[in-house]
């Protein structure tokens, strides 16, 4: 179909007492108002007319309500949808959290009946701390919990967040992520490129391999996939965890990851 006449037939979605179709007016507006670029290519935006244009107009500006209206309606759809897919997946984690796990770097038991699925930034203080906490949960429940850990770089304010993400992610390539892991949370305050070379070369890492990994779409696509998981949850912050669906956030303590656990088992 023709742009002119996709055009026309939402004018005429609109017009009269068929107004109630407004999602074709915030078709039409963004149309109007970022011109070819909304359009498939610039022969299509050719082909709208002045007239047409003109027509919209008229109907818009004897019915502005209807754009807030558009509006409103659309944006009430995108949260139930998002809603709708964060409540699959925890439920999906309660059911067989195990399918959480992907490539996702783990720690603890090998096939554990709980699952902790943790969220993190590796320049978030709040992080740093958790992580401290987990080590306390894992030296006593490693053997019958399995931890996950999830990227979550939080770049708008932290610079480091995802250059640290994707060293760590290309340590784990040479089975050193959670060592590396480690020296980053320890040494949070050092983040940088110095640091993630000397890392890598006291871990015994073969540095090309290394620089070749963390810079590759590889890497990125890691990273990606762990954050459409904590978009999909509308996870906010770092630290956030999941343990078999049950949602813990923030710098839990041991005594939050102990009732968590009870309450799983």
């Amino acid at each position: 179909m023709k742009w002119n006449q996709a055009w026309m037939n939402a004018v005429q979605a609109i017009g009269g007492k068929q107004l109630q179709r407004l999602p074709a007016v915030v078709l039409i507006v963004a149309g109007l108002v970022a011109g070819s670029r909304w359009l498939p290519d610039q022969a299509g935006a050719a082909e709208i007319s002045p007239q047409l244009k003109e027509q919209v107009l008229q109907i818009i500006r004897e019915n502005p309500e209807v754009i807030l209206e558009a509006v409103q309606a659309y944006q009430q759809q995108q949260r139930e949808r998002e809603q709708q897919a964060r409540q699959a997946l925890l439920q999906q984690a309660k059911a067989n959290p195990a399918t959480l796990i992907g490539n996702s770097p783990t720690q603890g038991a090998k096939h554990g009946r709980v699952v902790l699925v943790e969220f993190s930034d590796f320049q978030c203080p709040f992080c740093a701390r958790a992580n401290t906490t987990l080590k306390q949960f894992m030296e006593k429940h490693g053997n019958t919990v399995t931890l996950v850990y999830k990227h979550l770089p939080l770049t708008g304010i932290h610079p480091e967040a995802l250059p640290a993400a994707k060293a760590a992610w290309a340590a784990g390539q040479q089975g050193k992520f959670w060592e590396f892991h480690d020296v980053l949370f320890t040494k949070q305050t050092a983040l940088g490129e110095p640091l993630y070379r000397e890392t890598a070369k006291v871990l015994g890492l073969d540095m090309q391999k290394f620089d070749r990994d963390r810079a590759s779409q590889a890497a990125a696509t890691a990273v990606a996939q762990d954050l459409a998981m904590a978009e999909t949850l509308g996870i906010e912050g770092t630290p956030f965890f999941l343990m078999n669906g049950e949602v813990l956030a923030g710098a839990v303590s041991l005594a939050d990851l102990e009732a968590a656990l009870a309450k799983v088992k």
